[in-house]
């Protein structure tokens, strides 16, 4: 059993009761946390505040060897931060390992960044009034920075905030999602362990309420937020005259054109619409395949569903789809598949549900007004549609709220073009799904799916503010 006290700074805080911390699988007790009150908040801005003096000014290279140790860490204790990513969030162990390895290298990547500030020299006599002088423009940290964590990537969502706020100097308080903070607390712990200094990293469990304190309060420069839409937007609302930057989730897209490899692209289909039962803000949630092709892509397409997409337990290692977060979201899927069946939609699917575990689903013939077709699923469902000519297709994915990131399987450079030009997304990703992500690209949306990028270089700008110094030569 896993117990996890409140660190503020480098204080032990007494609290209430410790939270029960359930497996989203069978419900079993895998943690005890201490959670945060009124209190406690106060007392953890305080802290970061009071350590932003102390990070701002650290030099670049200890931030830089400090992020280098975290990450050499995290690959020590790749199987324990594994097992307890499956513990607290359901997903299945070979992904859990996969998240581990991706923190590792978010922490390697953010120790070169933190290396690679540049300013730049600025020729000031373009201007009259800018003759003998010269400037110099220098990016520097915003402040103390409250970012708020899903529970789908409760460490590498967790790493892509907090290792650009050190790399940038910058001192962070994390929100993790209440069902998944001991991946967090245990960030934590390895930062203290690398030479962080107390109060930079503060990690604090917490209910909702009591989050919205540190949204609205001015001594917190920025907020940092990945969730869903409704409450993002709201957050953003009440963040006062804070910089904001919001991933929001999306309902992504992926187009299969008649030239590509049909069967490569239904295999990576089929990983890309149900892999962690679709939690996964750029799961694959809409297929759009060119007519002429669909009969040929659906035997395929089903067959690696049938043959590849094991459900089930997250501790087997053959598992790829295991159980939904809670029973509520496992209840709004059914309800969303059960509402397109009574419009006429046809499903398949390979049986029946067991506890919070859904079975691969796939429907076709939908309504593009259903909320299975235009609301963010978050679930192992996806829905797959027919185009005429590819300017159709590219309406089709276009016609969504969200726009995250969108995959496009052709040879047809000039397509692949179009679509970039055209689809109003953050990303395209050619000849492979949306759900594809490499940790140091600029990753976030449009729409409703929020604005602001992650990736490393890309955070780290959004951290830091330019300012500039012109300096007379004479």
């Amino acid at each position: 059993m896993r117990s996890y006290d409140l660190l503020i700074g480098n204080t032990t805080a007494k609290t209430n009761a410790k939270v029960s911390i359930r497996s989203p699988y069978d419900r079993k007790v895998v943690g005890k946390v201490a959670f945060a009150g009124p209190d406690e908040i106060q007392s953890v801005i305080q802290s970061a505040c009071d350590s932003f003096t102390i990070i701002s000014q650290m030099p670049a290279y200890q931030r830089a060897t400090i992020l280098r140790k975290m990450s050499d860490s995290i690959a020590e204790h790749r199987d324990e931060l594994a097992e307890t990513i499956r513990d607290e969030a359901g997903k299945p162990i070979r992904l859990a390992l996969a998240e581990v390895e991706r923190a590792v290298a978010t922490f390697s990547f953010a120790s070169a960044e933190a290396l690679r500030f540049e300013g730049s020299l600025l020729p000031m006599d373009v201007a009259q009034a800018g003759v003998g002088r010269v400037g110099l423009t220098r990016r520097f940290p915003v402040g103390p920075i409250l970012a708020i964590t899903p529970f789908n990537f409760p460490l590498n969502l967790v790493a892509h905030k907090v290792a650009p706020a050190i790399a940038a100097g910058n001192s962070i308080i994390v929100k993790p999602s209440s069902q998944t903070p001991m991946s967090s607390l245990m960030l934590a712990q390895i930062a203290s362990d690398a030479g962080l200094p107390a109060g930079v990293l503060n990690v604090i469990p917490c209910q909702s309420q009591a989050a919205k304190t540190m949204v609205s309060d001015h001594r917190l420069k920025m907020l940092t937020f990945t969730g869903s839409a409704i409450v993002g937007w709201m957050l953003k609302s009440q963040a006062d005259r804070k910089k904001v930057t919001l991933e929001l989730g999306g309902n992504a897209a992926t187009i299969v054109e008649p030239d590509s490899n049909i069967d490569v692209a239904a295999r990576k289909l089929a990983a890309g619409a149900f892999s962690y039962a679709g939690q996964i803000c750029i799961s694959v949630q809409r297929v759009f395949v060119q007519e002429s092709i669909f009969d040929m892509f659906m035997k395929s397409f089903l067959q690696y569903v049938k043959d590849e997409i094991i459900c089930g337990d997250p501790a087997d290692p053959n598992v790829l789809c295991g159980p939904m977060i809670d029973c509520a979201n496992a209840n709004r899927i059914e309800e969303w598949i059960a509402e397109a069946r009574q419009h006429g939609a046809e499903v398949f699917s390979q049986g029946e549900r067991q506890g919070n575990v859904i079975q691969p689903t796939v429907l076709t013939g939908v309504a593009s007004s259903l909320r299975i077709a235009r609301q963010e699923a978050f679930g192992p469902v996806v829905v797959v549609d027919t185009y005429s000519t590819f300017e159709e297709a590219i309406q089709k994915v276009n016609d969504s709220p969200y726009g995250l990131q969108a995959g496009v399987f052709t040879q047809d450079v000039e397509k692949v073009m179009k679509a970039f030009r055209e689809i109003d997304v953050g990303g395209i990703i050619h000849n492979d799904t949306s759900v594809f992500r490499a940790d140091p690209m600029p990753y976030g949306g449009v729409k409703d799916s929020g604005f602001g990028r992650e990736g490393l270089k890309y955070a780290i700008e959004e951290m830091t503010e330019p300012r500039l110094l012109v300096l007379r030569e004479q």
